[in-house]
């Protein structure tokens, strides 16, 4: 079991849907998830959304299936192309030179990208698109493209010329070469990141125009980029030259993948131009929503930072514990809470005009989609997490001891994996009512109590030396496994009642706006009951298989009854979205 504090560290994809794109900030959360999580606080039929919203403004079903399926396909070329840059790299410290320099600049694009144009850009351009002012909606465009050139320009600028102290102040333990060549690959992905706000300046127009697909798809050209720069220099260079060439590679694909929305864009508005008018009421109503947006990233950067400064106190091999399982713990948020959230912005934004009747039954359905597709995973998580970690993971160096401890801290994580993404939803709701203040401060206020809890209970499990000074054993400080401690454990637990009070703090201010709103108690029962019923079948079949059976195999089996079972006991009881699923299915049987 790899308990090595500078073992394999997979590189910070910049470009894998950021799982905070659709609200000011969102570090990993979790907490126990109560069968009313996401419900309103009257009963389901008052909260039904078909009565209000005709069928074709009420379903956006379909949109959100072309941002997930967006998503899919960027998660599965940026596995494909962290499993060529291993076979390269491998963990030496020319991986850790990668790594890093693709970390570090990644705050300049989550603090200008995607979350902050989602909150600001996107409600005011598809509220124009929707008035039929194309004119003046491709001005506000143009403008706010002028605006994040010169910003991000600027900021690009300033990153290269200060990548040396950049590099001392956050990578203090880097040295001679390793920090040599850390910093001339800065230099270089700093300018990549500035692309990359562009492009989150793409996906804001394509969304707002419905064009769903390209944006989240475009990732896929970033990582081919990046693959065929491996494939085409890899063995031919020296590892310290591959490491650069995979950089200007990264480059090269970001903007790539700009450009290759750039033609739908122009396409969907011909009046975009490009010119410096910070003064449009439009762009200044947008600069003013923009400004909380940015403050809640920056506060996730911060939270993020101190997560990582928390966990290098912990005993060897609690970092890439954390990072195990919040790679898990994302992807049902980027699948699901921001797909569904990604649909909606610009749907709401739309008919913010409406009145509340209408904004509360759209935000409901919304958080009804998520939910069915969100309660399986969780349980998922708790009660097959196992059998999905050694299905991924378990091989080589990642024994089966690793795959517990990762267990547990997924659990501690998915905890909050409910209200995480119904928070999304809500705060998109909060985008399209054009307030972007009240989110910002909630989370804050999350990140706060996160991080209080996070202390308080890894030193529960583990205690630390800081300074010299040694903490106290905590309650379960005794309890390991293959010898390991707990306290990454403790960490991610810390960050579920946060969660918790997000959702609630959100849920009550919507309320107060537009009326109570959630997915009704009575389907979040019934898929609640249709994924316990998935775990019991799932646990018979894995008690059958034999025991010797390859992980990966035994994992398909077990995780395919669950599925299997999740859909068909949820069309059973009644569920919209398993029995559309299911006709689904059935037409496409029947036209063969």
């Amino acid at each position: 079991m790899s308990r090595d504090p500078q073992g394999p560290t997979p590189p910070f994809d910049p470009l894998a849907p950021d799982p905070d794109a659709t609200l000011p900030m969102l570090p990993p959360d979790p907490e126990a998830v109560e069968s009313g999580a996401l419900s309103s606080d009257v009963d389901d039929e008052a909260v039904e959304p078909a009565a209000v919203v005709p069928k074709a403004e009420r379903s956006s079903t379909a949109a959100s299936a072309m941002v997930a399926a967006g998503i899919l396909l960027s998660r599965v070329a940026g596995l494909v192309r962290l499993s060529v840059f291993a076979h390269y790299f491998g963990t030496s410290k020319y991986a850790d030179v990668f790594s890093a320099g693709l970390r570090m600049p990644n705050v300049l694009q989550n603090l200008l990208g995607e979350g902050t144009l989602s909150a600001s850009f996107i409600p005011v351009y598809s509220e124009l698109i929707h008035q039929d002012r194309k004119k003046e909606a491709g001005q506000v465009a143009g403008a706010i493209f002028a605006l994040l050139l010169a910003a991000a320009g600027a900021l690009a600028l300033i990153g290269v010329a200060l990548a040396p102290l950049l590099v001392s102040l956050f990578l203090p333990g880097f040295e001679g070469e390793r920090r040599d060549l850390t910093i001339q690959v800065v230099r270089i992905i700093f300018p990549m990141t500035g692309i990359l706000v562009l492009s989150a300046w793409s996906l804001g127009i394509l969304n707002s125009h419905r064009n769903f697909f390209l944006s989240y798809f475009a990732p896929v050209v970033w990582n081919a980029a990046m693959i065929a720069t491996l494939i085409a220099f890899g063995g031919r260079l020296s590892p310290e030259r591959l490491v650069m060439a995979l950089a200007w590679g990264a480059l090269a694909g970001g903007a790539l993948q700009f450009l290759v929305q750039l033609p739908r864009v122009l396409k969907l508005n011909r009046e975009i131009k490009v010119r410096w008018a910070p003064r449009m009421p439009q762009v200044r109503e947008t600069l003013r929503n923009a400004g909380p947006a940015v403050m809640g990233k920056g506060v996730v950067q911060i939270s993020a930072y101190l997560d990582n400064v928390l966990a290098s106190f912990l005993a060897a091999g609690a970092v890439s514990t954390l990072q195990y399982a919040q790679t898990l713990y994302i992807l049902p948020i980027s699948l699901f809470g921001m797909s569904v959230a990604a649909a909606e912005l610009p749907e709401l934004a739309r008919q913010r005009a409406s009145g509340g009747e209408v904004l509360r039954a759209r935000a409901s359905a919304g958080l009804e989609r998520i939910a069915f597709y969100v309660v399986p995973s969780f349980i998922a998580f708790a009660l097959l997490g196992d059998v999905v970690i050694a299905m991924l993971l378990q091989r080589g160096e990642f024994d089966r001891a690793d795959t517990l401890l990762v267990y547990l801290t997924l659990l501690g994580f998915s905890l909050g994996l409910v209200a995480t993404t119904a928070s999304r939803l809500l705060s998109s709701t909060f985008f399209a009512l054009r307030d972007t203040k009240t989110p910002a401060r909630y989370a804050t206020l999350r990140v706060a109590i996160s991080l209080v809890l996070a202390i308080v209970l890894m030193l529960q499990f583990e205690s630390i030396t800081v300074a010299g000074f040694r903490t106290p054993d905590g309650v379960f400080s005794g309890l390991r496994i293959g010898g390991a401690p707990l306290g990454a454990v403790g960490l991610a637990l810390g960050s579920g009642v946060g969660a918790w009070v997000e959702w609630y703090l959100l849920k009550r201010s919507l309320r107060q706006k537009i009326g109570p709103v959630g997915a009704g108690a009575g389907p979040l029962g019934r898929m609640f009951i249709a994924a316990l019923a998935g775990a019991a079948l799932a646990w018979g079949m894995r008690i059958l298989l034999p025991n010797d059976l390859p992980t990966l195999i035994s994992g398909v089996l077990v995780l395919g009854v669950y599925g299997a079972t999740y859909f068909a006991v949820a069309a059973a009881l009644g569920l919209d979205q398993a029995g559309a699923i299911f006709r689904r299915i059935k037409g496409m049987l029947g036209r063969r």
